[in-house]
């Protein structure tokens, strides 16, 4: 059990005007809950302003439990903006792991009232509690201690409200700084990140390769309100050795080459997310360990001995059928159920290519030339299928500046560019019967779903809304292969 309170010694040097002096006797709201049977805490979070911090670590070494002083930057603490300002991003480090309770009794009315809103919104999850001055305690009495439980009719109003405008507010800063685009799949996809965002979901981020899936891990993180960092790491491309101690930190004399203790990027995010790319190529030593973080809310440094808790939001990203790897016994099942908390699809290039035009105006006002397509190489650049996706048409734009003049024309474009065919038109066939013309439009849908997902049964299999045996059926029965033919293979 965790207290989260705000220190209950006053300041040092002069006490403000409005401090009355505390009676003979009077130990102070803190020790008098703790005294109470039932009320004893294995960690303590005191929370303190610059002027009162000396007291409140001397408050500290009198308490019999882990406790943790934290100074906020807050110079006057009857000033609402100013305590909303120090603590909305620092709420999911204060709480920690597990049950918590919430002193009121400590600290300015202005503080006192602040912890009732945070509560009752639903930002921070604890149970609140008053302890009732010695001179308002009636004897005999069973408690000074009061749970305070409010049932406010307008609070889940006010609730839904503030959430549709925090959601609105996203999805406009999602459009502005993060994902560029106006088509009806990053619209569903942004409106996605906008309701997952606040979550404490984790996250899995599948798509091809250069959609923009960290583009989207950033986008989530900024939804989200956590106060602390985003950082992102590729699993794919370091060792095990050295993702080890990335991830988790190690200690001096952990290896050779280890001459200081050093924190792990779990650590580093406390308080915020940490992003990890290529999840799909972990070994199966880096899944346990990094499954052991995930259900226990702590680290081991490399070569170290006391866990370390962190509070870190985790979000995974793949190109890979995470599913199908699960199935060949390549990635442990109950790793994968723990990150698939929430899942965003990124739609290739080739499904939005309406966004197109205004990716290209953007990548080409990085530039310092003003560079613009002609008619014949928009219409070439629309019929290319951006196998690269949106890594591709930025290097291809970036090509530009060196290659083109005012106007890129079609000789300015890359050769695959050039060389791709225009779609060949439909000629119309005679009507068959029914039940052929039907089989013969769901295979032709089956295919176009499996070529959009690039080969990845289980994104083709939520793309039609049918189940994955389903479709390997389906596949089998119109001479389309079968699975691993359409599996992809890891770049």
């Amino acid at each position: 059990m965790r207290l989260l309170t705000w220190s209950d010694q006053g300041v040092s040097g002069p006490a403000p005007s409005h401090h009355g002096a505390r009676p003979a006797g009077d130990l102070g709201p803190i020790r008098r809950l703790l005294a109470q049977p039932g009320h004893q805490y294995r960690q303590i979070c005191l929370l303190s302003t610059k002027a009162g911090l000396a007291r409140t670590r001397t408050l500290a070494k009198t308490l019999e439990a882990e406790v943790e002083v934290v100074e906020l930057p807050v110079e006057d603490p009857s000033d609402y903006a100013q305590l909303h300002r120090a603590l909305r991003g620092r709420l999911p480090a204060l709480a920690g792991v597990g049950p918590l309770d919430v002193l009121l009794s400590a600290g300015t009315p202005q503080a006192q009232t602040l912890w009732v809103i945070l509560v009752q919104a639903g930002l921070l999850q604890a149970r609140m509690l008053q302890v009732i001055p010695p001179a308002f305690v009636p004897r005999p009495h069973r408690s000074p201690v009061r749970v305070v439980s409010l049932d406010l009719e307008g609070f889940p109003e006010i609730r839904a409200l503030r959430a549709e405008v925090g959601r609105l507010r996203q999805e406009a800063d999602l459009a502005e700084r993060h994902l560029l685009g106006d088509s009806e799949v990053l619209r569903t996809l942004r409106r996605r990140i906008a309701r997952v965002g606040p979550s404490p979901l984790p996250v899995l981020v599948l798509g091809e390769t250069g959609t923009g899936k960290e583009l989207v891990a950033r986008a989530v993180h900024a939804a989200s309100e956590r106060g602390g960092p985003f950082i992102a790491e590729s699993c794919g491309a370091l060792a095990d050795s050295v993702l080890e101690s990335e991830l988790f930190g190690h200690e001096a004399g952990a290896f050779t080459g280890a001459v200081t203790r050093r924190r792990g990027l779990f650590e580093l995010a406390q308080g915020g997310t940490l992003f990890l790319d290529e999840i799909g190529e972990l070994s199966s030593r880096m899944q346990v360990a990094l499954l052991r973080v995930l259900e226990e809310g702590v680290v081991r440094r490399v070569g170290g001995e006391v866990p370390v808790p962190v509070v870190v939001r985790v979000i995974a990203a793949t190109h890979r059928d995470l599913e199908a790897l699960v199935e060949a016994g390549r990635f442990r099942a109950d790793l994968y159920y723990r990150l698939h908390g929430a899942s965003l699809v990124v739609p290739p290039l080739r499904e939005r290519l309406e966004d197109l035009p205004l990716l290209v105006r953007h990548f080409l006002g990085r530039n310092a030339r003003r560079l613009e397509p002609n008619q014949e190489a928009w219409r070439l650049l629309l019929r290319y299928p951006w196998p690269g996706n949106v890594r591709e048409l930025r290097a291809e734009v970036a090509r530009w500046s060196v290659f083109a003049q005012d106007v890129v024309g079609p000789d300015d474009l890359a050769p695959a560019i050039r060389a791709a065919k225009a779609p060949k038109p439909k000629s119309v066939a005679p009507v068959g019967p029914l039940v052929a013309e039907v089989a013969a439009l769901e295979a032709q849908l089956v295919a176009r779903a499996l070529a959009q997902a690039g080969g990845n049964l289980s994104l083709t299999a939520r793309t039609l809304e049918i189940d994955r045996n389903t479709l390997k059926r389906k596949l089998r029965a119109y001479g389309l292969g079968g699975p691993n033919r359409h599996r992809r293979t890891a770049r």
